[in-house]
């Protein structure tokens, strides 16, 4: 039996007219400040401090915690032993590292941070007794190239609590210097004249941080005086 011959039938090819791309559409970013996070990385050298900003994962519990502390100091002791990559000032805040770090090269810088960031996460989710992303977007960070712009970002990282008014209510508020930062080793405060020095207490236990290196770090920033423990910094653009 012979079988039916199939009939083609030729489609009109419809004119497709492109819709407008709605807001919000297409891949979702991870953070709030991911559209920061493809730029190019600038080049550096071993004679310029870098001021670096590091962002965790928004609506996660404050930093500013005693077991907080103790991770990110775990970390930090990880991190000094680099010898190409110095973390010289830090200072912790609610949802934010600040930090002022020296590195030999490009390269070094961004291994030395993928190394703290990711010892510091393993830490804080260990304190958090919880698993994710601690850190959901590439630090930024800023070069810093002149003695009163170095005196400016020691006085931004070392007294960024101020500038947040962790200062004003609580316990901190009876505090001079921040707990949560690396001031108390730091020996440009104004208010250290006279051989006067900070009243520490018994249990306190400093940030490991190494020693500056560089000119702008352990002299280029004295040409604009010394810094008081209560200056309120303004923002970065400022520096």
């Amino acid at each position: 039996m012979a079988r039916a011959r199939k009939h083609h039938e030729q489609l009109t090819l419809r004119k497709v007219v492109p819709q407008k791309r709605k807001p919000g559409a297409g891949r979702p970013k991870k953070g709030k400040y991911a559209s920061q996070c493809h730029k190019t990385r600038p080049e550096i050298t071993r004679h310029q401090p870098i001021l670096i900003t590091a962002r965790i994962q928004r609506g996660t519990a404050s930093l500013r915690r005693g077991k907080i502390y103790q991770a990110i100091r775990r970390a930090l002791r990880r991190a000094i032993a680099r010898a190409d990559f110095r973390v010289v000032h830090f200072s912790i805040q609610a949802n934010h590292l600040h930090m002022l770090a020296e590195a030999d090269h490009k390269k070094a810088l961004s291994r030395g941070m993928q190394g703290l960031l990711i010892s510091a996460a393993r830490h804080i989710n260990r304190a958090w007794q919880r698993e994710g992303t601690v850190f959901p977007d590439r630090y930024h960070e800023r070069i810093i190239k002149s003695p009163r712009q170095c005196h400016n970002a020691i006085r931004y990282v070392l007294n960024n609590w101020r500038r947040h008014r962790e200062d004003l209510a609580g316990e901190p508020s009876n505090w001079t210097l921040d707990r949560f930062s690396s001031a108390v080793g730091f020996p440009g405060w104004k208010e250290l004249g006279h051989g006067k020095t900070w009243a520490v207490p018994p249990d306190y236990e400093p940030l490991p941080v190494a020693q500056p290196t560089v000119w702008l770090l352990t002299t280029g920033w004295k040409r604009h005086g010394a810094i008081s423990a209560f200056d309120v910094p303004g923002s970065k653009d400022d520096l």
